[in-house]
């Protein structure tokens, strides 16, 4: 099928890219001239394991190129996706300006059928409004789709190519069998194709995210709470998760959630909820604990050093929201690195993949390391922000050699409490 996906941020670009990867021809577009001259010599503006490989593969075979026509997007698919940005308005619900605007310039060059397909996050409605907006402008038929994703960052390929579930939004007959002919591929071990229609498909994407928010955000609670009676957050963890109810899955406590979805997508469904008068008391909550959770081993740190951070210094693992990604959007550590610098401390910082991206935010107020050791070098203490599979099974001795107080604040609970404090290091983490 000839696919156009108007949008290559990070679902955009894996979108198109697991698209052309089942042999669609695909044209994705973006305005912006430099990333799409980057993109076309073969440059991948983002890390997400193994898109890489399935980008290079599929340009090499001439499945997957790019432009900055709109007019050509149009002209070249019979399935159009929107991909595009749907940033927190300062009340928190979703601006649809990018949307809207380019579903109108899509309404002025459409000449023949298209299913145009709704793939960000948008609120409930936001496929009425785009059926208006193209209707207006055009006499041709068209069909507005809500396909929400479901794509973890550093899973995002194999989430994509493996879905759980799709969920198609459609009331129309053709735009339903565009849509089941394009997906057949990724669902031949039998995960389903799931129909609704438009405005509960909209919803599942905000309910299903906000949901899994809560879950973190309640365990982060119970962990707070297993610090204050002496229980181990741990164990109480693996009992729950044993209870097929529940689930083992995002019940491990930490130092809050992050990322381009969870705050947005949980704030967004909040608006929603107080613009049709339902007031959403529990996501309320998960939003303001969710903030307290995020800076939450500050106190701890300022009580350990008596309450002068001036001049000391910290060495911060992980700057990314989560591993596996160089996505720092929301990421706890930007806030731990704020209310440190605003004590005067100094910084050093190590993250494997989401350096160069705080640099461009930061600059030169922290200093970037070139290993995970040349971060500890000399350091009042380390703090663990991301749980990077490197930072789990570190040398002990090297940190004794380097560090110049034998101090880990951990944000994720990497090690066991026993253990390192069998290795002489204070030891404080989340829960236990």
């Amino acid at each position: 099928m000839k696919i156009s996906v108007v949008g290559t941020g990070y679902v955009g670009l894996v979108t198109g890219t697991c698209l052309a990867e089942t042999g669609n021809d695909v044209l994705c577009i973006d305005i912006d001239e430099n990333k799409v001259k980057s993109l076309q010599e073969g440059k991948v503006p983002i890390y997400e394991p193994h898109l890489d490989i399935l980008f290079e593969r599929n340009i090499k075979a001439n499945r997957l190129e790019f432009s900055t026509s709109l007019e050509e997007g149009v002209n070249h698919g019979e399935i159009i996706f929107l991909a595009l940005p749907t940033p927190e308005d300062e009340d928190g619900a979703a601006d649809l300006s990018y949307v809207l605007g380019v579903a109108k310039n899509v309404g002025k060059l459409l000449n023949t059928y298209k299913v145009i397909v709704d793939k960000s996050t948008v609120p409930v409605g936001t496929a009425n409004k785009v059926t208006e907006v193209i209707a207006n402008e055009t006499d041709v038929n068209f069909d507005v789709v809500s396909n929400p994703e479901f794509l973890r960052e550093g899973f995002a390929v194999d989430d994509f190519l493996k879905p759980e579930r799709i969920i198609i939004g459609s009331s129309s007959e053709r735009a339903i069998a565009f849509m089941k002919k394009l997906y057949k591929p990724f669902v031949r071990s039998g995960n389903p194709i799931i129909i609704m229609d438009e405005r509960s498909a909209e919803l599942t994407k905000y309910a299903a995210n906000s949901f899994l928010a809560t879950k973190i955000t309640f365990m982060n609670e119970i962990a707070n709470f297993c610090e204050k009676v002496g229980a181990d957050v741990d164990k109480v963890r693996v009992g729950m998760g044993t209870d097929s109810r529940i689930g083992k899955r995002f019940l491990f406590p930490g130092i809050g959630y992050g990322g381009s979805c969870f705050p947005k997508d949980v704030k967004a469904l909040r608006k929603s909820g107080q613009d049709v008068g339902c007031k959403f008391d529990i996501l309320e909550s998960v939003i303001n604990v969710n903030d307290t959770q995020k800076t939450i081993l500050i106190p701890r740190i300022e009580a350990f050093f008596e309450n002068n951070l001036s001049e000391k210094t910290f060495g911060i693992w992980g700057l990314a929201f989560k591993p596996e990604t160089d996505d720092i959007r929301e990421a706890p550590a930007l806030y731990m690195i704020e209310e440190l610098l605003n004590k005067g401390a100094k910084i050093k910082v190590f993250d494997p993949e989401a350096m160069p991206n705080v640099k461009k935010k930061l600059g030169n107020k922290l200093y970037y390391a070139e290993s995970m050791y040349d971060a500890v070098d000399g350091v009042d203490a380390l703090i663990i922000c991301t749980e990077w599979s490197i930072f789990r099974t570190p040398d002990f001795n090297k940190l004794k050699s380097k560090m110049k107080n034998l101090v880990i604040f951990d944000g994720r609970n990497l090690y066991d409490v026993k253990d390192i404090e069998n290795e002489g290091f204070y030891y404080s983490s989340i829960g236990r």
